[in-house]
Formats: structure tokens, sequence, C-alpha cells
């Protein structure tokens, strides 16, 4: 049976963009790919473009006269204009490509670790985070509290899995000199309040860091509408390859702070007593760059751009709402963040009375159905809420109606399996 929801995209012409979307596995059932959160799948927009570069385009960038290095460069390049132009960046030298969003907030933790006033991080200062961030955007600051003596802060959560913002004032105080927060939150899916912490950081003239690994493939993001001064996302979780990450920086910042890396084309001038530095985005960017992925990010920004980041948001909550209903009716689940679809992405996470979410796991994996089980890289969540681990269902563009009740029939089999 068809099910129509409003706001839905035609899944069946988009589906046909993605090869894999077609396996069958296990005994020959029908692929249900419900771990998006993860990793997207790619569409062969994205991977006809990486074969070609390879095959027609493949040299080193920027050095080179040669055409292959000309074309290379201006493919890779190419591809910085596309993605500033999707985060709607003042300028495209304030985009830099890292290898993920991991290394593109430990850039940032680095930078600050490194830098002279007024941006230094040292003992007298504080970093604000919160309890519901990816490991990423914990350990890098961690490490900065460590090797600088500053406190490391962070905000609670609710019952409901939402930031407890109620001790803001007492949380960001004139002492902090960052904040970093994920803007979606890859476990309980929640959006957070971006205005309110952005207005306080203001106030006391902290640096803004936000994660935006889980909003960048899911909504349209805007750099300056959020007024951070550095935002960080990765490619392979909406239709790019694996290999590249993004960090957005404010730039006056990157022309004031350190670089991260030393080496080949960060540099302007090298002699053996010492060397000054390329301007940004150059500068953060040491070595030969993740040249065919950055070409591979652009094709997929051009796809998701095709097909518009308010139509996919749209027909994300559509299938989330839808979800979140369906999850409802399952005797023993309870849902681990918002249980509605507002302000909220489509990452769910639950767990199923006694089952251990890796059991959940591999019932589902046994009936073709993909989905993510474990703390999912934020383990203080799982001790907020006192729970081991959670298995996590997340749906992206191509995610329709049939492959949620997929779901649900799955997770009856997995009750009926374990009695």
């Amino acid at each position: 049976m068809t099910i129509l929801l409003p706001g839905l995209l035609d899944t069946d012409a988009i589906r046909k963009d993605f090869p894999i979307l077609d396996r069958v596995v296990h005994d020959g059932k029908k692929l249900v790919y419900l771990d998006n959160a993860a990793t997207s799948q790619k569409p062969r927009q994205v991977l006809d473009v990486l074969n070609a570069h390879y095959e027609r385009h493949n040299a080193n960038v920027h050095r080179g006269v040669h055409v292959l290095a000309e074309e290379a460069t201006a493919l890779y390049e190419g591809a910085r204009d596309k993605v500033a132009a999707f985060v709607n960046a003042p300028s495209r030298d304030e985009v830099i490509f890292t290898k993920n969003a991991s290394e593109s907030l430990n850039l940032v933790a680095n930078m600050l670790a490194w830098a002279d006033e007024p941006y230094r991080v040292d003992h007298d200062t504080e970093i604000v985070i919160t309890e519901m961030e990816h490991h990423s955007n914990i350990v890098p600051w961690q490490l900065l509290a460590q090797r600088s003596g500053a406190k490391l802060k962070w905000f609670g959560l609710t019952d409901d899995g939402r930031l407890d913002l109620s001790n803001i004032e007492e949380i960001i105080t004139e002492k902090t000199k960052v904040v970093s927060f994920v803007l979606v939150s890859n476990i309980l899916g929640t959006v957070n309040p971006v205005e309110a912490i952005v207005r306080r950081a203001q106030e006391v003239g902290a640096l803004v860091v936000i994660d935006a690994s889980q909003a960048a493939p899911h909504m349209p993001l805007d750099v300056q509408a959020l007024q951070a001064d550095f935002v960080a996302f990765t490619g392979h979780k909406m239709c790019g390859p694996d290999g590249i990450g993004v960090l957005w920086g404010r730039q006056e910042l990157l022309e004031d702070l350190p670089p991260f890396l030393g080496g080949g084309e960060m540099i302007e001038t090298v002699s053996m007593h010492s060397s000054t530095y390329a301007p940004a985005p150059h500068k953060f960017e040491a070595g030969t760059p993740p040249i065919a992925q950055a070409v591979g990010l652009g094709a997929a920004v051009d796809y998701l751009t095709s097909i518009g980041m308010e139509n996919i948001a749209r027909h994300e909550h559509a299938i989330t709402e839808y979800a979140i209903r369906r999850l409802q009716e399952v005797p023993d689940l309870r849902i681990i963040g918002p249980t509605t679809a507002e302000d909220r992405g489509a990452a769910v996470s639950f767990t199923l009375g006694d089952i251990h979410p890796h059991d959940v796991g591999q019932v589902l994996d046994e009936q073709g159905i993909a989905v993510r089980v474990g703390h999912h890289c934020a383990r203080p969540v799982c001790l907020r809420y006192g729970i081991p681990a959670t298995t996590r269902a997340s749906f992206y563009l191509y995610s329709t109606p049939g492959e949620v009740d997929a779901l649900i029939e799955g997770l009856e089999h997995v009750r009926n399996f374990f009695g």
C-alpha cells in the first residue's frame, strides 16, 4: 500500500539515482537503509564525477602548469565556490577543506591553543560545550582544557532531550572564550536554539563554534544567519564521498589565528630560520588536499541544490513525524529524545524493553533493515538517561513511509524472537 504524506519528495525518481538502494541482502531481502546519520548513500551524479576525475583530470593542484594540473585545480577550487554558495559564505576564502568534521573541530581547538590575545585559551578562561555533543565536539575541547588549564563547562539535558538553558548566564560567563555546540544532535535528533546561545556568547565576547554535521545534509544552512564564528560539517553525510570535511570561519579570524598543520602549499616563503604563511584558506590546507573528494563534494552540493534543501527538510519532517507516530505504537519502546517532529532532525533513537540494542540491530539486519546501534559517539547522553546504548533509525531524502513500516514490522519480529 502506498502511503501519501504531505511534503514528500518523488522518492521513486530520487531512488533511481542511488544504485545501492536496489541491493538485496540476506536471502533476497530488499535493503532498507536507515543509517543515514552515520553516512548517506551516493547518487550516480557523484559517482560519475569521481570516476571522471580519476580517469581524465587526476593531478596535484595549484603548482603544476600542465593541462591536467590546471584542470584539477579548477575543479578543486570550483568545489570551494559551490560549498561557499551552499552555506551562504560571504567569501569563498572562508571555506577550508579538511578530511572530516572531526578534523575541522580539532583545527579550531588547536588554533585557539596557539593563538595570541584576545583569542588565546589559557588557565584563566573557560570553554563551554553541551552534554549532547558527539565525541568529536567533546574530546578536542577536553584536550585543550587539559593542555591550557582552562575550565571545561557544559549545558545539561532535560528529560525530554533538550538543552537545559535555565542557567545560561552561569555557564557562559565573562571568562568564557569559546562556546561549541551541535546544531542537530546525532543521537537525540534535537535541533538546538542557536539564537539564544549565540546571543549570550556575544554578550561576553566568546567565540561560537557550531557542529553542523547533522544539519548540512538535511536543511538549509546559512552561516551568516547563524552568526557563528566557525561552522564544521562533513561530506559523506550529504551524498558526498568519504575523506572530505569543511570548516567555515569568519575571514578576520582566519587571518588572525595561527595555522594548525605545517607543510607544502600553506606557506608564502620558507627559509631555514623562519616561514611566512599563505592567506586563508590555503594557510590551513597543508600538503596535498583531498582533491577528488572535494570535487565529489561539489557534485553532491549540485545534486542537493537541484532538489532544494527546503524540499529535503520538508520531506524528512514528514517521514520523521510518521516514524515517531508508528514507533510509539510498538509496546515497550522508548524514544530517547524529543517525541514530536517539531524542532528535531531525522534521527530517532530508542530502546525496546530489556532487549539490548545490539540484539535489536542484528535481528533487524536479518530482515534487510540497516540501523545503527551503540552510543553513537555520544556516550554522555546514554549516561544521562541511564541506558547502555540505543537503536537509531535515521532518514534522508530517499527514505519512504514503506521503509518506516518495514522497520515497525521488523521490531515486531524482534519482540517475537526474544519472547
